[in-house]
């Protein structure tokens, strides 16, 4: 496939923005501010503090001042009151499109997303052995693995980016302890990455404490854009990337 003498899309990245709800317009003028910086903005998942209504409903009202598409994933925190697919709904109305099924494209560029889910890296990966529920736990990040490769294979595009929540390698969660790096990410998650050439990048959060980039095995770049990772870096919670 020829490379796109498109354009490039300029992209703006933050994740764990985890909006609380006593939060006041906690992200309206940042996503005014990134409006005029970026042609699209992807939200890297944890954007509600407990997935409660009421803090979809306040990062809802801010994504509505948004004058460029937005583009996300949900994160962990979103799951916590047991209600993803309310938070989905309420983000969506606002005119987010929330990742999970299927793919999507901008401007020759293609978005595929995916929480992602826990499973570790390397020899610390867990493996499907043993008692069901473990069986069970390895299946759910395999699921999430298949969800991100079917959305990739469905792309005819020749750049995309992998939008997560939880990291598909260990170099970006460098700098977390090592006792809890099965639960920062899995590596089943790079496994579509490196299958298919026109990723060009990825991003991720959940890893506070991260390292800002890293590369998969087979050279595509990953980016840790959690806003906690990118403040000390860029004196802003967010980064944009030129795809």
């Amino acid at each position: 496939m020829q490379e796109t003498t498109e354009p490039k899309l300029r992209i703006a990245a933050i994740g764990d923005l985890h909006v609380m709800e006593d939060s006041v317009a906690p992200y309206r003028e940042l996503f005014t501010e990134i409006s005029n910086a970026a042609d699209v903005l992807v939200l890297c998942g944890d954007l509600t503090n407990f997935g409660k209504t009421k803090e979809a409903e306040i990062l809802a009202e801010d994504i509505r001042a948004c004058s460029i598409p937005v583009l996300g994933v949900l994160g962990n925190h979103d799951y916590e009151c047991g209600q993803p697919e309310k938070v989905c709904s309420i983000l969506h109305d606002a005119g987010m499109i929330v990742l999970d099924e299927q793919a999507h494209e901008i401007n020759g560029v293609g978005f595929a997303g995916v929480k992602g889910f826990l499973g570790g890296f390397g020899r610390g990966e867990l493996a499907p052995f043993g008692e069901p529920i473990v069986k069970a736990f390895v299946d759910e990040a395999m699921n999430e693995s298949r969800k991100l490769e079917n959305q990739l294979r469905t792309l005819r595009t020749d750049r995309s980016v992998a939008v997560l929540h939880y990291s598909p390698i260990v170099d970006t969660i460098e700098g977390e302890p090592p006792a809890i790096f099965q639960y920062l990410g899995s590596q089943r998650l790079c496994e579509p990455i490196d299958r298919f050439d026109h990723v060009k990048a990825v991003v991720h959060g959940h890893a506070h404490h991260g390292t800002y980039e890293g590369r998969t095995p087979m050279g595509r770049p990953v980016y840790n854009v959690a806003q906690f990772v990118l403040k000390p870096l860029f004196n802003k919670p967010y980064v944009v990337l030129e795809i």
